[in-house]
């Protein structure tokens, strides 16, 4: 199945919701303190949203209440926003969407609040460096799979830390979600590994990587994935546009 890359004219439109994205990441950096609490950030996040005329990808997405995903120290993705106040020493992942003119941006980024413990520190670069390992293999004429691979062998490389391998990257346009899936791990045979990449191909790249297991579960709020063993998890996006001259980061601040 090939995968229709977007025109230069729907790149234009992503990149304006990929720049709301960025600008509230960038906000959350001076935001986040000790006594913040998720939903602040929520509330501040959406206002920002709306004044530029979009609106929040995530809000009622099959039912999620908020406009951010919120998750902290062995939450690895989908935290609902709630009370809960950040403490000195804890990470805190911050995944953002807009919504603009029909087009989504997608964007997370771990965040230290405060000052936080070597490993969880290490953690939060290894995540990142897969990240931009991953980026890079965004150029013409490569495949899906060495994006996956990039990721994963970063990982290894650097750390004894494991990769989320239940959740995936994505492609995204004019919905959230669409084809291809983009795993951060390299698995032979997985569907779209050999999709060779073209000029205007936009997919959403986000690994996550635990301190320990890669194995994880859902809370009883059917929304708020966690580590299976408690232990830290980081997670990193970015929406990535492939073009003739290499990756161009749509969410960057």
């Amino acid at each position: 199945m090939r995968i229709r890359p977007k025109t230069g004219a729907e790149l234009a439109k992503m990149r304006e919701s990929g720049r709301i994205v960025g600008e509230i990441l960038a906000e959350m950096a001076r935001l986040i303190r000790p006594g913040v609490t998720a939903l602040e950030l929520d509330t501040w996040a959406e206002a920002h949203t709306r004044k530029r005329g979009a609106k929040p990808s995530f809000k009622g997405y099959h039912g999620f209440p908020k406009s951010l995903c919120i998750s902290v120290n062995e939450e690895v993705v989908h935290g609902i926003p709630g009370p809960r106040a950040l403490q000195e020493g804890d990470i805190v992942t911050i995944d953002c969407g807009a919504l603009l003119d029909g087009w989504h941006g997608d964007a997370a980024r771990t965040f230290a609040v405060g000052k936080v413990d070597a490993e969880s520190a290490e953690l939060m670069r290894v995540c990142e460096g897969s990240l931009n390992a991953g980026i890079e293999q965004m150029r013409s004429g490569q495949r899906l799979a060495d994006v996956s691979r990039a990721v994963e062998q970063f990982v290894k490389r650097e750390s004894a830390f494991t990769v989320v391998r239940q959740y995936v990257g994505h492609g995204i346009g004019r919905a959230l979600h669409e084809e291809p899936q983009v795993p951060n791990y390299f698995e032979p045979g997985f569907p779209f590994g050999d999709l060779v990449l073209e000029p205007g191909h936009v997919f959403a790249i986000e690994p996550m990587v635990n301190a320990g297991s890669h194995d994880v579960r859902v809370l009883d709020d059917m929304w708020t994935v966690v580590t299976a063993d408690g232990r830290r998890s980081a997670h990193y996006e970015h929406t990535v546009a492939v073009t003739a001259s290499g990756p161009e980061i749509m969410t960057a601040p």
